[in-house]
């Protein structure tokens, strides 16, 4: 018989013997109380008699109270309710872990694998051979160390297929019952994102390091010019100051950028709850941006619906990605001497979206840049970005702002056909 039936068991013995010993003293009590009743008969009534009568009663309704019935019963004085923690099986609990974690025995053997295990790695299951699973030396070292002394330990480990994840590999002996096999515990704890931000952060200061000694340099440069050879020189005096005045300029709006991306970073999570219209927004960026591309002999063709499209956003922080998005098709598409802005509603499988559009006719971006065009300080061709005095942070706060606006960049390009950059929002859902 299990524990749970020997425990119930018990139990309902304990309250039968206690029932069965009240009906006894019931019956005592009420055989002198049918005595005491025939007394009052035969003698009549008296106040000790009342007296006696009353406490007899008063006994027999304490012995029937309902409160005495329900006494919590424990079966030698000692059982304590079964906890929360207790009902849980070891295997369900492990299945719920978002860590991946094996069991193995002393050959190496799998054991058990819970679900993160077996989606991380696999093929994996019982009786799979964890040397052949896990190739790399490291890994080998590990298990063979805690299989040799029990002593737990941790390593570093790359897992390449089918994805790139970083993981912290802790291994560590389990406790085996009496006639139990030992057994032994791999848990992976994955590093990939923490990695990935220091390997961001460190480009990140490498990239804007670099960008900010190249016109430092070239400030030190002509200032000791100026201070030396060109003292009296008013020719020249007048070119650097020229240079380094755009110098200046250009390490004001890399800082400017920066600044940009900070405050987007410090409120990344603070959703957006007002609603703009896309349309207005595009016809002004447009207006603000028509001299730009006069001056460039280029002309914007607006397609925008002559009634409001709305979106949720920021009206600023909008007109900031589609200023920047025409900006660079005004700039690095001029040779097509012309640029569409469209804006359109449309209806899918997901629902209805906008989708807002800046299309260059230019000379295009070849398929290997597309992936990466959004990080930071990344240029398709440098000399060409920074002759437009591009900071290589632009598109990287385009990222930035759609990400907080739940919006979807798209880019399109052919070589030699120009690029289409879209810009995609799930429409507002409008109340009655």
């Amino acid at each position: 018989m299990s524990e749970i039936d020997k425990g119930t068991a018990q139990k309902t013995t304990n309250l039968a013997e206690q029932i069965v010993g009240r009906i006894v003293r019931a019956r005592y009590v009420l055989a002198v109380a049918v005595l005491a009743l025939a007394l009052v008969l035969v003698s009549g009534v008296s106040f000790p008699v009342l007296l006696i009568l009353g406490i007899i009663l008063l006994l027999a309704v304490v012995a029937f109270a309902p409160g005495q019935a329900s006494e919590e019963v424990q079966p030698g004085g000692s059982e304590t309710p079964e906890t929360g923690l207790s009902r849980i099986s070891g295997e369900r609990l492990a299945e719920q872990l978002p860590d991946p974690m094996i069991l193995f025995d002393g050959g190496g053997m799998v054991l058990y694998a819970n679900k993160a295990a077996r989606d991380a790695f696999q093929p994996l299951s019982e009786d799979t051979v964890l040397y052949l699973r896990f190739r790399a030396p490291e890994m080998h070292g590990l298990i063979q160390g805690v299989i040799a002394d029990g002593a737990p330990r941790a390593i570093d480990y790359f897992e390449r297929l089918p994805l790139d994840r970083w993981y912290k590999v802790m291994a560590m002996a389990l406790d085996a019952g009496a006639g139990e096999r030992s057994s032994f515990a791999l848990l992976f704890r994955d590093q990939t994102e923490m990695r990935r931000i220091d390997r961001m952060r460190s480009d990140f200061i490498a990239n804007a390091s670099h960008e900010l000694r190249t016109p430092l340099a070239s400030l030190r440069g002509f200032i000791e010019t100026l201070q030396g050879p060109a003292r009296n020189d008013a020719a020249a005096r007048e070119r650097f100051l020229q240079i380094m005045q755009k110098q200046a300029d250009r390490m004001a709006r890399l800082i400017d950028d920066l600044l940009s991306l900070s405050r987007l970073e410090m409120k990344a999570h603070i959703a957006v709850t007002e609603s703009v219209d896309l349309a207005n927004v595009l016809n002004h960026v447009a207006d603000t941006l028509t001299p730009l591309a006069n001056e460039l002999e280029m002309t914007i063709e607006r397609r925008i619906p002559p009634h409001p499209v709305k979106v949720m956003g920021d009206r600023d922080e909008l007109i900031q990605v589609f200023q920047n998005l025409l900006e660079n098709a005004c700039k690095y598409g001029q040779s097509g001497k012309r640029v569409i802005v469209r804006l359109e509603e449309e209806s899918g499988s997901a629902g209805k979206e906008v989708a807002a559009s800046i299309q260059d006719f230019g000379p295009g971006i070849p398929s290997e840049h597309l992936p990466r065009l959004t990080e930071r300080f990344y240029r398709v061709d440098v000399e060409t970005s920074r002759a437009q005095k591009g900071t290589g942070l632009g598109l990287a706060i385009v990222k930035h702002i759609l990400t907080r606006h739940r919006g979807r960049l798209v880019i399109r390009s052919q070589v030699g056909q120009g690029s289409t950059f879209i810009v995609r929002f799930t429409a507002p859902e409008m109340k009655n």
